[in-house]
């Protein structure tokens, strides 16, 4: 998984284009995964075959990393870190700066699946960074320097590519996450009579918000202000869809302020939510990049990526930009150059030209994006110890009132898998006790 800065074609541009696989080398480089869940591990794995992989505990003290990992990290000749989200713990930091290792943060990047949320899909596209995540607004990441420093203007080939990516996604809908059309704008929102202002709802403790907004924000905070601002025009407000399926937590309630907006409650690709609207507000979320795209204008609450480069109206300031984009630029270096994309059969880096192709195909064939059943092994829930899948009646009614649909089907297709990948150590505990083997 070593990676080098690749070559800008105009001077001052070498740190600004975009991780590509490095030359191959006879020696292997060793990953040190740190926030890595279970469930992802294999994807990883296959997604980087050059590459041996060790995986860090989740909360890995100081004590345990001075007994186990130190000198197994010291011993390596060619290692790297590799961070998913933002923290690296302090004993790595430390001895990562001692030691000159390279550090990657690592996230899904801006086309993720064809489902309409994350679950536990393997990502089509994948943010590697080697200064900070891209939406961590008090650092600047490559994706900053590249969108400072690229010639963009001077790549027509890149430029046509763009103007072109552009056109694929708003005439297939296509967005970072995805699914099928179940009801209309119209049925929604209604006749369309005035002014239409769309809210965008994010989950309000996830990253890209503690990190990408300096002043802390509610999604009621954003429709109150968005009311404010716009008195005449009809506010429609879509809150986060894993805050409706309560596969994430809601810190505000959108009851609270229903009486300044429409809530929209029901399922909405975002390529249709997005069809009669004239202005978005949001605080950092990737659906006002997306409005971009479509000439709808964006207030940003927040400092999203896209914010700062004379596209958006920016309510927070951000020194460090201040190039002026166009739309095409924009997306040719958050698409095009930052992300890798990956083969969802073979696991091989592909185009975003593929990856958009890949997604229309498993929308139209949805058996495509549905999880099987594990292959059978004898010590699995399903194999010579398969009596344990009549625990699937008395243990699926508990997942489904402590969590939500998503988790049932995660839960029926892989029991041993699904405890694996929790976060609650108890809860992982709990899964040990009921699945021994596997």
């Amino acid at each position: 998984m070593a990676v080098t800065r690749r070559q800008a074609k105009t001077a001052g541009t070498a740190k600004g284009r975009g991780f590509i696989p490095s030359a191959p080398s006879p020696e292997q480089v060793t990953i040190f995964a740190v926030h890595v869940t279970e469930w992802k591990r294999p994807f990883l794995q296959r997604y980087f075959p050059g590459s041996r992989f060790y995986f860090l505990p989740k909360d890995l003290g100081e004590r345990e990393f001075d007994r186990a990992w130190k000198a197994r990290i010291l011993a390596e000749a060619r290692c790297e870190f590799l961070v998913w989200g933002r923290e690296l713990p302090p004993a790595l930091t430390a001895i990562a700066a001692q030691q000159a290792i390279p550090v990657l943060f690592l996230e899904d990047a801006f086309l993720r699946s064809a489902r309409p949320s994350a679950s536990r899909t393997p990502p089509l596209s994948l943010a590697l960074d080697s200064r900070t995540p891209y939406f961590d607004c008090h650092r600047p990441s490559d994706l900053e320097v590249l969108l400072s420093t690229y010639d963009f203007e001077a790549d027509a080939a890149l430029m046509e590519r763009a103007r072109a990516g552009v056109a694929l996604l708003l005439e297939s809908g296509i967005s970072k996450y995805n699914g099928g059309l179940q009801r209309t704008t119209e049925e929604l929102y209604g006749p369309k009579t005035r002014k239409r202002v769309l809210v965008v709802g994010q989950v309000e403790d996830d990253a890209s918000i503690r990190h990408g907004c300096p002043s802390p924000m509610t999604n009621n905070d954003l429709v109150r202000f968005a009311a404010a601002e716009q008195p005449n025009a009809q506010l429609v407000y879509k809150p986060h869809p894993d805050v409706l399926s309560r596969v994430r937590p809601a810190r505000s309630d959108p009851a609270e302020v229903a009486h300044l907006c429409d809530v929209v409650t029901e399922s909405l690709p975002l390529a249709e939510a997005l069809r009669t609207i004239d202005h978005v507000y949001t605080i950092t979320s990737l659906a006002g990049f997306e409005a971009l795209m479509r000439g709808i204008k964006v207030t940003t609450a927040g400092l999203p990526f896209y914010a700062g480069w004379g596209l958006t109206d920016d309510r927070q300031p951000n020194p460090r930009r201040g190039r002026k984009l166009s739309p095409e630029a924009l997306f040719a270096g958050a698409y095009l150059l930052y992300p890798r994309y990956f083969d969802p059969v073979t696991g091989e880096q592909t185009s975003f030209e593929a990856t958009v192709a890949a997604i229309k195909r498993q929308l139209e064939e949805p058996h495509l994006t549905n999880p099987s059943r594990p292959a059978w092994r004898p010590w699995g829930p399903y194999g010579v110890l398969g009596w344990r899948h009549l625990l699937t009646a008395v243990v699926a009614p508990a997942i489904r009132r402590a969590g939500n649909d998503r988790d049932i089907e995660d839960f029926r297709t892989d029991p041993i898998g699904f405890f694996r990948g929790l976060s609650d150590r108890r809860l992982r505990l709990i899964g040990r006790i009921l699945y021994p083997y596997g």
